[in-house]
């Protein structure tokens, strides 16, 4: 299968998920359920261009277990709080906005649908991969994604563990990796995209894989990452997230500065 052909089949395949979850959010008012879609979406775009890619076999299958893996981990956890949780805040100020206006949610939907394919490029990278054998750069990949996946579902369990706390309604964590970064999940969400620049070392179309890691940086901080996240901490949290960010790098963990 061609690459075209590999990532017209993802956008179909996500087209058709995210209108099944375009219904469901209707009937249930919760858009989370996109992000949920997202997540899954992106690991599944993994596992079906690892079986239809035209490079060696080592390559594919390391892209088909650490891409559909990180998907299956990030999609159960936002599951999980979609099913549990209110509709998120962000999507709730989009439905003071929106009302439940069927085209408007239909297109956010399928833009998602189409960012699963956008994702994917990296995925085409690593599949045209010819090299047959592990080297230095399929270590580094490893590496990176171990240490970024771990980082991500630390930050989610520190996250929830502080959420759950009655108590700390109102209140802005600052525990654990929050304490060194105000969105430490979407830190190392963006580095997990490293480790497929790696895996494409070698690649005829190796500069595709580049896609990854810039793009998700470009969406996570100016378009639909801590903009409307933080956004959203100000509303609720008032002050004590404007203390916060005064205090916290916003991306890259460092040390944080004495609270004013």
């Amino acid at each position: 299968m061609s690459v075209w052909q590999q990532l017209i089949l993802v956008w179909v395949i996500a087209a058709i998920a995210q209108s099944l979850a375009w219904v469901w959010q209707h009937r249930r008012r919760n858009a989370g359920i996109v992000d949920v879609v997202w997540s899954f979406g992106v690991g599944a775009a993994a596992l079906l261009v690892a079986a239809t890619g035209t490079g060696s076999v080592l390559p594919r299958l390391l892209l088909g277990v650490l891409g559909g893996v990180w998907g299956l981990r990030l999609g159960l956890h936002l599951l999980h709080r979609v099913c549990g949780e209110p509709e998120d805040g962000r999507y709730q100020q989009l439905r003071q906005r929106w009302g439940d206006a069927p085209h408007k949610w239909l297109a956010m939907f399928q833009f998602q649908a189409l960012l699963i394919a956008l994702f994917s490029l990296p995925f085409l990278a690593v599949a045209t991969n010819p090299v047959q054998s592990w080297n230095a750069w399929f270590v580094a990949a490893m590496v990176v994604w171990l240490g970024s996946v771990a980082g991500e579902a630390i930050a989610d369990r520190q996250l929830a563990g502080f959420r759950t706390d009655p108590d700390n309604r109102g209140r802005t964590c600052r525990r654990g990796l929050w304490r060194y970064s105000r969105h430490p999940n979407y830190f190392f969400e963006w580095l997990h995209w490293f480790a497929y620049v790696l895996l494409a070392v070698g690649s005829p179309i190796a500069w595709l894989a580049w896609a990854g890691p810039l793009v998700m940086y470009v969406f996570l901080r100016w378009i639909s990452g801590i903009p409307f996240t933080e956004a959203q901490a100000l509303r609720s949290r008032g002050e004590d997230y404007a203390r916060y960010q005064r205090s916290t790098p916003m991306l890259f963990p460092w040390f944080p500065e004495e609270e004013r």
